[in-house]
């Protein structure tokens, strides 16, 4: 007779989301009335049979909602979100090096945890559940804490400065000491809390970083197979001061050290070449889009729809809360469907393909497209559930079921304020503007502690 192992098994969570109107974001781009099985984090099923009743199964009740793939954002600085309307109406080069590199200079673990804390609270209440983000150049390991501590997907990188010629004293780390640091972030943090943190590297930009640096970069990311996260083309000002510096393009130059690929994302991309964007067409290189913080440096109008038509991937996100001066998706994707329409037509970027930049593209830059971006069997849990059926937002009637109009009243019409809640990973993060992890009252009180911090420390 064989005996009972003395082993239990842990039975699986499951939950289920129905009622909901489902905005796949699949390859056919479908909306459906189903229900969603979630186990152990993961879409098990999609399908119109109602959850056996169950005390171990958890049912969420989402009728009259529209379900569909939490937002990626491919591009922000959590360091910066204590620095929200304190660097307002300069233009990039002033704005860094008056404003944002003393403010981070400025930072202690304590502050950057709050910083960072403050930008999730508002990224989950507005439904992005993933980010790529730049930190600072020290206490990174702060920024990693508060993704770990509020469940949000997130690739994070030391911001890397090294260039002495380029960068204040009291914002930079030696190049041995920059990728050490990098290095043992990667080993400390990468694949945690079930791969739902990722390690990226993050020099800065071309300006602030050393040819040595960035040769060092293109090859522990080669040899890793990581993400690599920066800044490229824009600033017409910074162009020309990396012309002087490298006697290249921004571009050019990183693709003669060997950082373009398919795991090289550049944020912004407005001053290109026509040499640049076959460049990025040829290695995969991916484009994030920041039309808000473009528009407020007076940067200029990447030229997205001529990208796009390239098969160029792009992303969106909304770069720092000085530069923005929010984090909220709802903003850009409108912003990213009308900027472009007086000078390419009315039928340039559609609704749909801002929400494909919003989500799927998104996933692709991070190199996470086959775990998130889409509605999907095999698929993390990371949805949002919005209220569409609001006097400002409605999709028309007899048409709730077409998903250029879902697209429409998405991103056109919709807030942050429709977010109904905030999944990640199969379970719930924030509800109601309500982030789970985070008390809204003893965060704003550590909030305004850190920021009269810093301001202590810049008055010395």
């Amino acid at each position: 007779m064989r005996k009972k192992s003395l082993i239990t098994k842990k039975a699986a969570a499951e939950t289920w989301i129905t009622g909901a109107t489902l905005m796949t974001q699949d390859s056919a781009r479908r909306a459906l009335r189903a229900n969603v099985r979630i186990v152990d984090g993961r879409i098990a099923a999609i399908t119109t049979r109602n959850p056996k009743k169950s005390g171990s199964v958890k049912v969420i009740d989402a009728s009259g909602l529209t379900l569909l793939p939490g937002f990626v954002q491919a591009h922000v600085h959590l360091c910066q979100t204590l620095f929200r309307n304190q660097a307002d109406d300069l233009e990039l080069l002033d704005w860094l090096s008056k404003r944002i590199w003393v403010m981070e200079a400025a930072h202690t673990p304590k502050t950057l945890y709050a910083s960072a804390l403050l930008g999730i609270h508002e990224l989950l209440s507005s439904g992005t559940t993933c980010i790529l983000d730049m930190g600072t150049v020290r206490h990174t390991d702060s920024i990693f804490e508060a993704v770990r501590k509020t469940g949000i997907r997130a690739s994070v990188g030391k911001c890397l400065m090294d260039n002495p010629s380029t960068t204040p004293p009291t914002l930079r780390d030696s190049t041995d000491d920059a990728m050490k640091e990098a290095r043992e972030l990667y080993a400390r943090w990468h694949g945690r809390e079930n791969g739902r943190i990722r390690v990226s590297y993050a020099p800065r930009f071309v300006i602030s970083c050393t040819e040595r640096l960035l040769k060092e970069v293109a090859e522990i990311a080669n040899t890793q197979k990581a993400l690599v996260h920066t800044h490229a083309s824009e600033n017409q000002k910074e162009i020309e001061l990396v012309r002087e510096l490298v006697n290249r393009e921004n571009v050019e130059y990183l693709d003669h050290l060997g950082l373009t690929s398919p795991r090289l994302v550049l944020a912004h991309c407005i001053w290109l070449n026509d040499r640049e964007k076959q460049i990025l067409q040829r290695t995969g290189t991916h484009v994030v889009h920041c039309p808000s913080s473009n528009m407020k440096l007076a940067s200029g109008f990447a030229p997205i729809p001529e990208l796009r038509a390239k098969g160029i991937n792009v992303a969106l996100g909304a770069d720092g809360a000085p530069c923005n001066n929010n984090l909220d998706m709802f903003g850009e994707m409108r912003l990213a469907a009308l900027i472009h329409k007086p000078g390419a037509g009315p039928k340039t970027l559609r609704a749909q393909e801002v929400l494909d930049m919003a989500t799927l593209g998104g996933a692709s830059a991070l190199n996470w497209s086959d775990e998130i971006g889409s509605i999907e069997i095999g698929k993390k849990a990371d949805l949002i559930a919005l209220d569409l059926n609001k006097p400002s937002n409605t999709v028309p009637a007899g048409e709730e079921m077409l998903p250029e109009s879902i697209a429409s009243s998405i991103v056109y019409s919709s807030k942050s304020a429709d977010v109904s809640f905030t999944m990640v990973d199969g379970k719930i993060v924030c509800r109601d503007g309500k982030v789970s992890a985070i008390s809204r009252e003893a965060l704003m009180a550590e909030v305004r502690k850190a920021q009269l911090t810093i301001r202590k420390s810049l008055d010395k």
